[in-house]
């Protein structure tokens, strides 16, 4: 063997088992099945032709027939008129219609033994491809018996190329989770230290912190103003007044902890003001 020849040996080694790992039994099976159908449709479409061409035929005979016996008509009256010479034109026309319908006989049984021939063998390729797909079905469903079982097995001993990629997947995922929880509570332990500064904003720690107690001086100061309002300034408060302030400081405490909002509120002052009412 030569060189080249062993190069297209070798080749044609390789392309095959690229082919044979690639195929598939299933997809090859139904695309067989597919081809058969087809021819079988080509064989019923020739047969249908070759019927419409042998009833055109037909016709023509039928036709020809009709002619005939206006021909033999004519040569009567001819006769009758004693015109020999219209009945015999009549009657050489009858004999070419005639020899015209023995040639047409002959064509339509030709046609027909070949149309007999077609069904014969469109019945039996029929009954083939049946049979076909009784034994494709099997096939498959052996196919993919045995596909699903070296699935599992391969599943089970972890040898398939699936399962090596769902094991490197798992380390990467680990990996990559890991790296962004040692990132989050990194940057949890710098915002509580306060190296990172709020990000929309343009103040600094300090700038925030006096915010901070403004706001508080001003909440205050508007609270004064509407106890004062109300007649339940520090001067007239008691020893039971002095007690109601903390509850209702504690109680809006807990309520701004917990974010219940403005309506937990009104609820709250409602209450007091039936109590006092009812009082």
């Amino acid at each position: 063997m030569g060189v080249l020849s062993r190069m297209s040996y070798v080749v044609r080694s390789k392309i095959n088992a690229v082919l044979n790992r690639a195929e598939d039994p299933s997809e090859t099976l139904d695309y067989s099945y597919e081809q058969m159908r087809d021819e079988l449709q080509e064989v019923k479409q020739g047969i249908a032709d070759l019927t419409t061409q042998k009833k055109r035929l037909e016709m023509q005979k039928r036709r020809l027939e009709e002619n005939v016996e206006k021909h033999n008509e004519q040569a009567r009256q001819a006769v009758e008129q004693d015109r020999e010479d219209l009945a015999r034109r009549a009657l050489e026309k009858k004999k070419q219609k005639m020899n015209q319908i023995e040639d047409l006989e002959g064509q339509i049984a030709s046609l027909q033994n070949t149309q007999d021939n077609l069904v014969e063998k469109k019945d039996e390729l029929q009954n083939r491809i049946e049979e076909f797909r009784t034994k494709k079905e099997s096939m498959k469903a052996r196919y993919e018996a045995a596909e699903a079982q070296t699935r599992v097995s391969e599943a089970m001993t972890g040898a398939g190329d699936e399962m090596e990629d769902v094991g490197r997947a798992i380390e990467r995922a680990e990996e990559r989770t890991e790296d962004m929880e040692a990132r989050s509570e990194a940057m949890d332990e710098l915002q509580e230290s306060g190296v990172f500064e709020d990000a929309l904003s343009d103040k600094d720690s300090l700038d925030r912190e006096l915010e901070e107690v403004r706001t508080s001086g001003e909440v205050d100061a508007e609270l004064e103003t509407l106890k004062t309002e109300m007649g339940k300034g520090s001067s007239d408060s008691g020893g039971d007044s002095e007690a109601e302030p903390a509850d209702l400081d504690a109680e809006l405490e807990t309520e701004v902890e917990t974010e219940s909002g403005d309506e937990d509120i009104e609820a709250e002052l409602e209450e007091l003001k039936d109590d006092d009412e009812s009082n």
